[in-house]
């Protein structure tokens, strides 16, 4: 099944094609569907999921007939389909609730982590430690508990048979720089050696903090960049931002993302190497503190 995020957003550009070829603006299709500009601004911009009976009717009323009708049929109700991350609702926090979404259907995911380990690789013990960081800074938008359950599901869905390939470049100093307990930094460490260690198509590439970057500026933040096995749906790239995910799906702005991606790629360490770079320093924060994680 496809994304239904990457579905109802190929949803909202048809449905903007065809108040435009019908010469209606947003207010004007909104009184000839006797429904409230909000609903018609919300579809048009991918906001929440698309009800199939309102969207036959619009389909309907603009006369869509024939082949068309079927093509934006088959659309919508991929759009309204649910995924496995519904039955969370806002308890795991609307941004995971996006990423999860995308994962779904990715043949590929690539991010650089310059702010926080990936969240499909954290360990049990890092997830607790992060919502306490989190408490520091404010009420909390989602449940603990079943965030934590969501995330863990999202790494058996990336584990899955046909699950996506992935990659990540992470920063060195995350592993410095985020205040969490050293046990919680070496359950982390070490749970993502065994990751890469069972998992082939998994790969983690540490960008070392002396590093040199080459090519041009440095990422001004984290990103993601997903492809999809439906030739069809087009790269996209998610900036992630303090208080939002900017989506970006123009071809040229997903690519300007594609090439700083392959800059840090290039600069970080191997697959082998960054494997070892983390065992030792896993190995250090346990003689450091006495642990036995």
């Amino acid at each position: 099944m496809p994304s239904p995020y990457v579905r109802r957003r190929q949803l909202a550009a048809e449905i903007r094609k065809l108040r435009e070829s019908r010469g209606l603006t947003t207010d004007g299709l909104a009184q000839l569907m006797y429904y409230s500009r909000t609903k018609i601004s919300r579809l048009e911009n991918a906001q929440g999921r698309p009800d199939v009976g309102e969207i036959m009717n619009m389909l309907e009323v603009l006369e869509v007939t024939g082949d068309q009708y079927g093509k934006l049929l088959k659309l919508v109700r991929e759009a309204a389909h649910k995924g496995w991350w519904d039955k969370y609702g806002i308890s795991m926090g609307s941004r995971q609730k996006l990423y999860a979404d995308l994962e779904y259907s990715a043949a590929t995911v690539r991010d650089y982590n310059q702010t926080a380990m990936p969240a499909v690789l954290q360990a049990p013990e890092f997830i607790s430690a992060l919502v306490d960081l989190d408490q520091c800074q404010g009420k909390l938008d989602y449940v603990p508990e079943r965030m934590a359950e969501a995330r863990m599901r999202r790494q058996r869905e990336l584990l899955r048979q046909d699950g996506p390939t992935y990659e990540t470049v992470l920063d060195e100093c995350v592993i410095h720089r985020l205040a969490v307990p050293p046990q919680a930094m070496i359950a982390q460490l070490q749970h993502m050696i065994r990751r890469v260690s069972e998992e082939e198509r998994i790969t983690i590439r540490v960008l070392r903090h002396d590093a040199h970057v080459p090519g041009g500026f440095l990422p001004k933040s984290d990103f993601y960049l997903y492809t999809f096995a439906d030739p069809g749906d087009s790269p996209m790239a998610v900036v992630d931002t303090v208080t939002a995910d900017h989506v970006l799906t123009q071809r040229g702005e997903v690519a300007r993302y594609a090439r700083l991606y392959d800059r840090l790629r290039e600069a970080a360490l191997s697959r082998e190497d960054s494997v070892t770079f983390l065992d030792r320093v896993a190995s250090r924060l346990t003689d450091q503190t006495g642990s036995r994680a």
